[in-house]
C-alpha cells in the first residue's frame, strides 16, 4: 500500500487547451500500469483540442455541465455523475458549456494520445445546448 503526494496543480498547456483549464494529476501508473487520472477543471467555454487516445478515455463529471463532441457531430451533454466513454481512436473533444465552470475526472491508459487541431469557436457555439 502506498499513499501518492499530491503534485501541484498544472495549467493546460495552449496548444492542447482553448481558455483557462486545470488539472490535477491523481494518479499516474508506473509499469506494468498505464493508467493515468486527472481531475480537469475548465472554466466557462474553455475546451480541449481535438484529440483521441488509443485504447480509449473515460470522463466523469463531478461539477457542473460539460460537453463531449465527436467529428461526427454527436454532442452529449454531460452534468455531475455522468459517466462517458470515448472508444479508441475516436476523435473528439470535450469542455465546459458557456456558462458554466466543469470538473471532470479524465481516465485513459498510457501516453497514446493523439493531439489534433483546436476547435474552433463557431464549432464550440454550435455544440451548445439550446439557451446556452
Amino acid at each position: 500500500m502506498e499513499l501518492f503526494p499530491k503534485p501541484p496543480t498544472t495549467k493546460g498547456p495552449a496548444e492542447m487547451f482553448t481558455g483557462d483549464v486545470w488539472f490535477d494529476t491523481l494518479f499516474r501508473g508506473e509499469a506494468p500500469s498505464k493508467a493515468r487520472l486527472n481531475a480537469v477543471h475548465f472554466s466557462p467555454c474553455a475546451r480541449t483540442a481535438w484529440h483521441s487516445h488509443g485504447v480509449g478515455q473515460t470522463l466523469h463529471v463531478t461539477e457542473g455541465t460539460g460537453l463531449v463532441v465527436t467529428r461526427d457531430g454527436r454532442v452529449i451533454v454531460m452534468r455531475p455523475g455522468d459517466t462517458v466513454w470515448t472508444p479508441p481512436g475516436e476523435e473528439h473533444w470535450h469542455g465546459a458549456v458557456a456558462d458554466e465552470f466543469m470538473t471532470h475526472l479524465a481516465l485513459w491508459e498510457g501516453d497514446d494520445v493523439t493531439w489534433l487541431e483546436q476547435v474552433t469557436d463557431a464549432d464550440y457555439h454550435h455544440a451548445q445546448p439550446s439557451g446556452q
